[in-house]
């Protein structure tokens, strides 16, 4: 394989090539059918089409009296009054209907007068001039037949449910969950000389994307034993994480693991830190893979911004604005850089910089050595930039719980 820094990918295309593979791994899904009440982080397995219009009718959204508004008061107020459950029948020219709020509007009426805005003196009414369409929810205004609402491949929410029982809809087709086996490499962590930080974290993020984990221990820093294992969870699982070995020193594997058994789509994309991710196709075993380098922070940062979108299909970085509070220079250009921070009170302090909880560089960033500070991970968002900060500027703060 190559190792020139030319290859390395932005992160945007390295995501839409995380998302190509994304469509061919969830193919390989079967289906199932769920309620409503458990489509929360579900992959729709087909489109949904709108078979008829919402509302079917027009239905007032006040109390009050329907009429055709073309036409000019005084209304005759016919004797009798439609609620939510009424057929509303129809209305003649110059009549008006007293109505309930969530009522279908009668035939022949286009508008609602608020009650308190009526005045019926014996049966006729008048009030305020109207247009057409006041306090009424029109028929086919919210879905039309034949809209496309979902499209297949979109993860649901709970707030779906509402359309989709608006539609009719009691039970959705959606893709089986990925399993994801985490697998930690490492001669270092497979003999406990150091902890394993990353496979708990990666586990979690998997899960917390609506997907099953499960953490299959670790493997020591040797050629054959990483591919043999690598291949095993392949056979196994949808997905398989590895963590560590992802570089280009003599003992680090996993990529060269992966070429062997697939097709690598990347390896390395441009941010700092975590650098070097990989991902592969591995089609003999129906699987996809992730290389997860093996510094935590870093491992963290990396795969929340180029795996979750295989995930979860989302590729949005919702932020919120802070004012920064010192300089944060830069290492080389050509990357992008995420700088954790805290926030208090619109404020985002540098966490790493020395005047920060955690002293890690006084005027540079440095993302090789706060990737591997655990304590870096009690930051509350990152942010993301290819230039110098400058104390004082505004800058948008992703928050980590809006990529977990």
């Amino acid at each position: 394989m190559s190792h020139d820094h030319a290859d390395m990918l932005w992160r945007a295309e390295a995501v839409e090539r995380v998302l190509d593979v994304r469509e061919t791994a969830l193919a390989r899904l079967g289906v199932e059918p769920v309620p409503l009440d458990e489509i929360a982080g579900r992959v729709l397995a087909e489109p949904v089409v709108a078979q008829h219009d919402e509302p079917p009718h027009s239905y007032a959204t006040m109390d009050g009296f329907a009429f055709d508004a073309t036409e000019d008061y005084p209304f005759e107020v016919v004797d009798r009054e439609v609620f939510p459950e009424d057929d509303p029948g129809e209305i003649g020219p110059g009549e008006a209907a007293r109505i309930a709020t969530g009522a279908p509007v009668p035939r022949g009426a286009n508008a609602v007068l608020k009650v308190e805005e009526g005045v019926v003196e014996g049966d006729q009414l008048t009030g305020a001039d109207l247009d057409p369409g006041t306090y009424v929810y029109e028929r086919g205004s919210n879905v039309a037949a034949g809209d496309r609402l979902f499209e297949a491949g979109e993860r649901l929410s709970p707030k779906d449910a509402i359309l989709l029982r608006d539609l009719g809809v009691e039970e959705v087709d959606v893709r089986e969950r990925f399993s994801a086996g985490v697998l930690a490499t490492g001669t270092e962590i497979h003999e406990g000389t150091i902890s394993d930080l990353d496979s708990p974290m990666l586990a979690g993020l998997a899960e917390s994307w609506g997907h099953d984990a499960v953490f299959e221990g670790s493997v020591p820093d040797d050629y054959e034993t990483v591919e043999a294992r690598v291949a095993e969870l392949a056979d196994t699982h949808d997905v398989v994480v590895t963590t560590g070995g992802t570089s280009v020193g003599k003992k680090d594997y996993a990529i060269r693991v992966l070429d062997a058994l697939g097709d690598v789509r990347f390896h390395r994309v441009r941010v700092r830190p975590g650098k070097p991710i990989a991902v592969a196709d591995l089609p003999d075993y129906d699987a996809t893979a992730f290389a997860i380098p093996g510094k935590p922070v870093g491992a963290h940062v990396i795969t929340s911004l180029v795996a979750r979108p295989f995930f979860t299909g989302r590729t949005d970085l919702p932020t919120v604005g802070a004012t920064l509070t010192h300089d944060v220079g830069l290492g080389p250009e050509g990357f992008e850089y995420a700088i954790p921070v805290t926030l208090a009170d619109g404020e985002a302090t540098p966490l790493g910089h020395v005047d920060s909880p955690l002293s890690v560089y006084e005027d540079t960033f440095d993302p090789s050595v706060l990737s591997s500070s655990t304590r870096a991970t009690r930051a509350d968002g990152f942010v993301l930039t290819q230039s110098e900060l400058a104390a004082d500027a505004n800058v948008r703060v992703v928050p980590y719980p809006a990529v977990e």
